[in-house]
This record gives C-alpha cells, sequence and structure tokens, in this order.
C-alpha cells in the first residue's frame, strides 16, 4: 500500500534536498569515518537514594555496563541495511542483582529506486515531533521504551525498540510524503531479557501518512494521520517558525476521540472523547552556543488536579495502575506541566558540554531535576550525570523509587 502510493513519475531531487524535506531521522547518525558501523562499551557507577515501601530514605550503590552497536551497510547499488542494538546490564549494592535488558533498537534494509522514493521494511524507530520534553504527534511510543539509560529526551527516543514496519518515502519539489504500515505480531509487552518484544511495539495493526509542504522559506509545516485497529483516528501538526536570528517557536498538536487512560487503568469501558494534546514553547540560542528551551506541556486525556490529588486516597491500587500505564505509553498524567531545557557546547574548553532539565507538574507542584558534564575527545568520553526528584509520596516525581541519584561514566568508540 505504501510503495503504492508512493511510487510514480516524480521531478529528480538531490539527496540534500530529501533529507532537508524527510522526517526527523530514525536512526542516530553514524560516525563521520569510512566504516560501516559504530560499536562503543559505556561503563558506569555512582550511588542512588531510593525510597522502601515507608517512603524511607535507602540508600544504595549503582553500576552498569552497556555495548551499543550501529551498522549502516550498503549491500547492493540502492540497498542498504540497517541494524542498531543495545545490551544494558545494571547492578546494584556493589555489583550484586544483575538485571540485563537488551534492545533491538532497529533492523531493517532499505530500497531506494530513484532519488525520490525509498522504501523500509523491518523494525524502525519512526519518531515525530518538533517539541523537546513532550511530543504529542510521537504517536509509536507507547511500551517502546525497555531500559531508560539516560532521562534526555533525546536518548529515550533514539535508545528505544522501533516497530516492525512497511514504510516508503517520496519527495518532491518544497514537499514529502511518508506512509507506513505496522501488522500485529504479539499481545503484550514481553520482560525477557533478549525478547525482540514485537507485543510492546507491534500489538495491533496500525498505519500513518505524515505529510510535509514547504509554504515559504521558513516555514515548513507538517501534517500527520494516524490509525490503530480497534481505535478512532489521530490527527497531528508539526509547526516551527523563527522568530528572530536568535529564537525559533514551535507548536505540536495532536487531538482525535480516544478511552480516558483512566478507564483503561481501571478497567472502564468509558465512551472514547475527544482530546488535544498540546507541546508548544521556544528556543533562543546564543553567539557563545547556549541554548534554552522553556515548553509547556498539556494533556487534555490527562487528569485534572482535584481527581489526580483524590485518586490514591479512592483506590490505591487503581492509583498504581494509572501511574504505570501513564509511564508506558510515555503520557503525562495530569493535565499541565512545564519543560524548561538548557544546553551549552564547549562551557569552559572545547569539547566540554554541559546539559540541565527540568519538568514541574503543575497539579502537584512536584518536580524532577537532571543535569549532566560531558567531556568528548577522539574516541572517549566521560560525564557526571545527577538527578533529584522532589514533592510528596503521591506526586507525579515525588513518588518515583529515587530521590536523587548521580553517576559518573566512560564511554569508548571502537
Amino acid at each position: 500500500m505504501a510503495l503504492a502510493l508512493l511510487t510514480g513519475s516524480a521531478c529528480a531531487q538531490d539527496v540534500d534536498d530529501a533529507a532537508a524535506l524527510s522526517l526527523p531521522a530514525s536512526t542516530p547518525a553514524l560516525a563521520e569515518s569510512a566504516r560501516p558501523w559504530r560499536l562503543f562499551i559505556e561503563g558506569g557507577a555512582g550511588r542512588a537514594v531510593g525510597r522502601d515501601a515507608s517512603f524511607a530514605e535507602a540508600p544504595h550503590a549503582t553500576e552498569r555496563l552497556s555495548v551499543d552497536l550501529q551498522v549502516d551497510a550498503a549491500l547492493a547499488p540502492r540497498w542498504r541495511a540497517v541494524l542498531a542494538d543495545r545490551l544494558d546490564v545494571n547492578w546494584e549494592r556493589r555489583f550484586n542483582g544483575r538485571d540485563e535488558i537488551n534492545t533491538v533498537k532497529e533492523a531493517y534494509l532499505s530500497w531506494q529506486p530513484s532519488s525520490d522514493v525509498i522504501a523500509d521494511i523491518g523494525r524502525v524507530n519512526q519518531y515525530s515531533g518538533v517539541a523537546t520534553g513532550y511530543n504529542p504527534t510521537d504517536f509509536l511510543r507507547g511500551d517502546a521504551v525497555r531500559a531508560v539509560v539516560s532521562l534526555d529526551p533525546t536518548s529515550i527516543k533514539k535508545n528505544r525498540q522501533g516497530s516492525v514496519m512497511l514504510r516508503g518515502q517520496r519527495v518532491w519539489d518544497g514537499a514529502s510524503l511518508t506512509a507506513l504500515y505496522a501488522p500485529r505480531l504479539g499481545a503484550a509487552p514481553s520482560g525477557a531479557p533478549f525478547s525482540l518484544d514485537w507485543g510492546a511495539t507491534n500489538p495491533r495493526e496500525r498505519a500513518m501518512l505524515i505529510f510535509s509542504q514547504r509554504l515559504s522559506a521558513g516555514l515548513t509545516p507538517q501534517w500527520l494521520l494516524y490509525k490503530e485497529q480497534g481505535a478512532s483516528p489521530q490527527f497531528g501538526m508539526n509547526l516551527t517558525t523563527l522568530v528572530n536570528d536568535a529564537t525559533v517557536a514551535y507548536l505540536e498538536w495532536s487531538g482525535g476521540r480516544r478511552p480516558s487512560l483512566l478507564g483503561q487503568a481501571l478497567g472502564q469501558r468509558d465512551e472514547a472523547a475527544f482530546s488535544n494534546r498540546v507541546s508548544t514553547g521556544l528556543t533562543y540560542t546564543t553567539s557563545d552556543k547556549l541554548s534554552l528551551t522553556l515548553e509547556y506541556e498539556y494533556n487534555g486525556a490527562g487528569l485534572d488536579q482535584a481527581t489526580w490529588t483524590s485518586l490514591p486516597q479512592a483506590t490505591l491500587p487503581g492509583y498504581l495502575r494509572y501511574r504505570a500505564l501513564a509511564g508506558s505509553a510515555q503520557e503525562m498524567p495530569t493535565r499541565r506541566e512545564a519543560f524548561f531545557y538548557a544546553s551549552w557546547q564547549d562551557v569552559w574548553v572545547r569539547h566540554l558540554d554541559l546539559a540541565a532539565m527540568v519538568r514541574r507538574n503543575s497539579a502537584d507542584h512536584s518536580r524532577l531535576s537532571w543535569a549532566e558534564l560531558r567531556y568528548r575527545l577522539m574516541h572517549d568520553e566521560i560525564a557526571l550525570q545527577w538527578q533529584g526528584n522532589s514533592g510528596g509520596p503521591f506526586t507525579e516525581y515525588g513518588a518515583a523509587p529515587v530521590r536523587w541519584s548521580w553517576q559518573l561514566l566512560y564511554l569508548h568508540f571502537f
């Protein structure tokens, strides 16, 4: 269906033009090298203070070892193969209680019959959206994360598992169209360490159309139509515009009829209602490589302040199920949230980068804070990460299992 829609006569485009109009890259770019593969090993050690059943502090040591492989190889003229896989092994309390999880992020074949048509088949990490902290148009993100290696939103996107799909894209002068179809391959997510986890990424049939059209030199909106088996269509839009030489404004929206998250968590069959999801914000960049993003996030399907506050008292098991469902779906549990992100390259010396993030829940005023200092060399990176959660015992971030943590990381590229 995707190939029939996308193939046909079209004006030839340069590869650079096609890339400029295409969706956000599904595969992180490989290091600039003649090699078709990239391999790195990352080790980390730190300390965390969690909460036990009585919400008392429980400090413990943490250790992690990760192996990440990415391959992007030409098999024949117009054919290439892409593979991205990550293995994460975690320990606590000085290498006790080992927990390992493997994530097949991508594994697909790509065919380019002409300069303006591309077709892919296999597991593809397809993500959409122009916002930084919350992406309403990222329709395939549910149950995609098997292991959280960093709270940075970019890391969460690129280290998740893709969906098995047939995807095609056609590009022409000033526009692009992408169509994809993902079949049903499983019923439920799997927690097995080396599972391909078809039930998480392909629990039902899904299809999506994405269309971009350049309206002016600085304005290329994107529209999305998403449909999954047994559910109403969902619509989406992404829009960015240049406010001035240093400021970019963006808007990301999705909407459609769907059952409430709370009804799903409690096993209730409530009627689907139309709900909106919005992320909008500004990114300001200075001449010395400091970038600041302030974002407002809204989830119309989330709980209002009164319902969120009373839910733990009304039904504690329901509250726990609701939190678990919202977390696996990567949805905001409440209506509104504020997000701030800052990144600073070459902060004091060359190759030393600083990043920081704050999320604040507007309903319960709980807060998540995260910061990272990273020094980059030719084949090595050293990073120090810190995370803190604050709030009451039943707030979004106050109820997180970790109160605060820090971790020292070393990464080596082969």
